[in-house]
């Protein structure tokens, strides 16, 4: 058992009124000096001790390791999701049987037994590697593992979009730490990278309403993806995640909603000025506030919507003619 201070506070208190009522019954000084040291008091005081110790030393676990690396993470996460995808394989026979069903749900099992002869996971997965910068900003290249089951019909989102999705997340151990059986929706600004990178390789699908009002859902992408703890949650320990945990996650893509997060009339994906395809690290202003949540990209006092499209002729207005948007220029006079 691991005590708190509450805890810790109660075993004290407990000794003190043994002691006075000791001493209350007693009352003779001679009797108490030679009781004190009685095998039960003993006992007892082993007990504060050994509890107080425990307490000390929780505390000093919990905060006395030093985050770990991550070039030195990465490659021992890289080792246990290669030895994972060459031991476990999916349900892959159920959606073959029955190709036109998209509500058919992604199961993963060990390859063992009846199980022998299946095609294991390492054998169908693409793979993408995406640079995480350490604490030097050294980039550390992370390989994250995927796998498309059925693409879907509708639209990809982008890496900053809205969707809809169920899914299920777990531990190498197959132990379910997170599960989503009814849509949600996800702004994919706010998950995990790993969640990012991987949804754009999905497409949406369809939605019928029932005569009850429910939602039917049909012809959604699903797909899997593995991913290192560098991707994940790294050092934090979240509820049922232990800290470097490699995750995997299945997903169904039901909706997208392109996102405007900022409200300024461009959506996030395209606040991306230097083209490389990621708003995150577009900061013109140097405010410290990524442009696609930024209301005035270039700090002029003037909003972006303002000053986007003026005369309304779809292309972004470069009063100066300097070649930069007035958007994104602080001087356009």
């Amino acid at each position: 058992m691991i005590y708190n201070n509450g805890d810790t506070k109660g075993i004290d208190q407990f000794a003190l009124l043994n002691l006075k009522q000791f001493i209350y019954k007693n009352k003779v000084k001679s009797y108490l000096v030679g009781q004190i040291f009685s095998m039960k008091f003993y006992k007892l005081l082993i007990c504060i001790t050994l509890s107080i110790q425990l307490l000390l030393g929780c505390k000093k676990d919990d905060g006395s390791e030093p985050v770990r690396e991550i070039q030195d993470q990465t490659p021992e996460d890289d080792k246990s999701l290669v030895e994972y995808l060459q031991t476990h394989f999916y349900n892959y026979e159920d959606f073959e049987n029955d190709p036109h069903n998209h509500k058919i749900v992604i199961s993963i099992d060990t390859i063992a037994d009846e199980n022998s002869g299946k095609i294991p996971l390492w054998d169908q997965v693409n793979t993408k590697t995406i640079e995480i910068k350490d604490k030097n900003d050294n980039l550390i290249p992370n390989k994250m593992y995927f796998l498309v089951v059925k693409e879907g019909i509708g639209e990809k989102p982008s890496r900053v979009d809205s969707t809809f999705v169920t899914y299920k997340g777990t531990l190498l151990n197959r132990v379910v730490f997170d599960s989503r059986d009814l849509p949600l929706w996800f702004d994919l600004t706010d998950v995990v990278r790993g969640f990012r990178e991987f949804l754009p390789e999905l497409r949406s699908g369809s939605h019928s309403i029932n005569n009850d009002g429910t939602y039917d859902f049909d012809f959604y992408g699903q797909g899997m993806f593995f991913i290192p703890s560098a991707l994940g949650y790294y050092a934090q320990s979240i509820l049922t995640i232990p800290k470097y945990s490699p995750l995997v996650f299945s997903v169904a893509l039901h909706k997208v909603n392109p996102a405007d997060h900022d409200d300024d009339g461009i959506l996030s994906i395209d606040e991306d000025p230097d083209g490389d395809g990621n708003p995150f690290n577009d900061d013109t202003d140097e405010d410290r506030i990524p442009n696609y949540r930024d209301s005035d990209d270039d700090g002029d006092g003037t909003l972006t919507k303002k000053e986007y499209d003026r005369d309304g002729d779809g292309v972004p207005d470069d009063d100066d003619k300097d070649g930069i948007p007035d958007y994104l220029d602080e001087d356009n006079t």
